[in-house]
């Protein structure tokens, strides 16, 4: 079977290069070249690859940006193609799955490669994600305000009822995510990954804190690691095994599955109105 690979870079001979060596791996198929974010979110969402080269630094959307804006359905392994400095590296080759070091070493590529053949083989890309969003966190600073003060915060301001606002740490700010333009949120190790107003957010927490917090009648789990906005569930689509995928009215396509058959109801009665 082949590795199904995407190459994002925004710059021409950086994704040339990467595109030669690729094509010379008789187990690894490129279906997909990006030169930015809003490409590579496109292409990640059509093909649904294996593994993404993935540039960090790049214009309008950086690498980080493109792998906070994924679900975890969506989500591929990553080998990082950079020019990062060293700290940021070192968390790099301590977590994620490798980097590669612009200008690229032939040897450090076949190490790359053969790292991905392991990750493939141990079937390890959800722990690669909930390891990148936790190095995403930290070096941006995200998440650094617990969802138990924000259930304290909360509870406290509308007395009992359920906040309107979310305000999430982003780096030396607070950002005040209107809780009615969450589109969902997957859970990703300790962090969850807030996806509203077509931005994520990285916050702190379990899922089971933050169902506390949501009103239920408009916010459900439809998944271990998934909760959706019901009122912005556009299309409802059986699966043959018994799964469903709901589609958003963004465009997003998130599982539901069996083991939260029971909340399809919800969406058939069209109590979401």
């Amino acid at each position: 079977m082949k590795v199904h690979t995407i190459i994002v870079d925004d710059e021409v001979l950086s994704r040339r290069g990467l595109e030669i060596r690729t094509r010379e791996l008789a187990d690894f198929e490129i279906v997909a070249q990006c030169a930015n974010g809003r490409e590579a979110l496109a292409a990640i969402q059509q093909y649904k690859p294996d593994l993404v080269f993935l540039d960090i630094q790049m214009p309008g959307m950086s690498g980080f940006e493109v792998l906070a804006h994924l679900p975890q359905e969506s989500f591929p392994l990553v080998v990082f193609v950079t020019a990062y400095d060293q700290y940021a590296i070192q968390a790099f080759e301590a977590r994620a799955v490798d980097y590669l070091l612009k200008p690229i070493d032939e040897q450090r590529f076949a190490e790359a490669v053969e790292r991905v053949r392991e990750h493939l083989r141990a079937r390890s890309a959800a722990a690669q994600r909930d390891r990148l969003m936790q190095i995403i966190a930290e070096i941006t600073g995200c998440g650094q305000l617990a969802l138990d003060e924000l259930l304290e915060r909360g509870r406290e301001a509308l007395d009992g009822g359920r906040p309107e606002v979310l305000p999430i740490r982003q780096g030396r700010e607070t950002v005040r995510v209107p809780v009615a333009s969450i589109q969902w949120v997957d859970a990703a190790g300790d962090y969850m990954c807030i996806h509203a107003g077509g931005e994520t957010h990285i916050l702190r927490g379990t899922m089971k804190e933050l169902e506390e917090l949501l009103d239920p009648k408009l916010f459900q789990r439809v998944h271990r690691s998934t909760i959706v906005n019901l009122r912005l569930v556009r299309s409802l689509r059986a699966h043959m095994n018994g799964e469903y995928f709901l589609t958003l009215e963004s465009g997003h396509e998130l599982k539901l599955s069996r083991t939260y058959r029971d909340k399809i109801e919800y969406f058939l009665s069209g109590s979401t109105s």
